[in-house]
């Protein structure tokens, strides 16, 4: 749906000028919008932020092996990481290692105390295997939609 892939990359649009471009009129443009809303379609919209100049130039990935695979574990787990805000991402991960998670620091010494201090000294994080990002070259948000949209 074009409304949706207007949205993916200009949330900040204002409805005539999304009526506009869909080809249709306000009132009915404002409607579909809130009905994408109000059906979870859109969850929200927020605005991107370039975390090197809020002075967050440590982009990782790191994989969690948890030491009692149980479904009550995992959740904790899960959990727990709502509650850092140095963690981006969070997926529950099929192979060798239960999550993996995306995170944000300063500078390496403050990704090195965080996953020392937070991640380690979890009781029931067993290991953590952490990748650092040397160079984005691609980072988008907006996702592929199907035609049936």
């Amino acid at each position: 749906m074009r409304i949706l892939q207007i949205l993916q990359n200009e949330a900040g649009i204002s409805n005539v000028a999304l009526a506009e471009k869909v080809g249709m009129s306000p009132s009915p443009c404002l409607r579909r919008v809130k009905q994408l809303e109000a059906s979870g379609v859109i969850r929200r919209q927020v605005a991107l932020l370039d975390r090197k100049k809020v002075g967050l130039g440590v982009l990782a990935t790191i994989q969690v092996r948890l030491q009692r695979h149980t479904e009550a574990g995992a959740e904790d787990f899960a959990h727990a990481m709502n509650d850092l805000p140095e963690i981006l991402s969070c997926w529950a991960m099929t192979g060798r290692q239960d999550f993996l998670l995306v995170a944000v620091a300063s500078n390496i010494e403050s990704f090195g105390d965080f996953v020392t201090h937070q991640l380690l000294s979890m009781p029931n994080v067993r290991d953590v295997q952490s990748s650092l990002v040397l160079k984005e070259y691609k980072n988008h948000t907006a996702i592929p939609l199907p035609k049936a949209i």
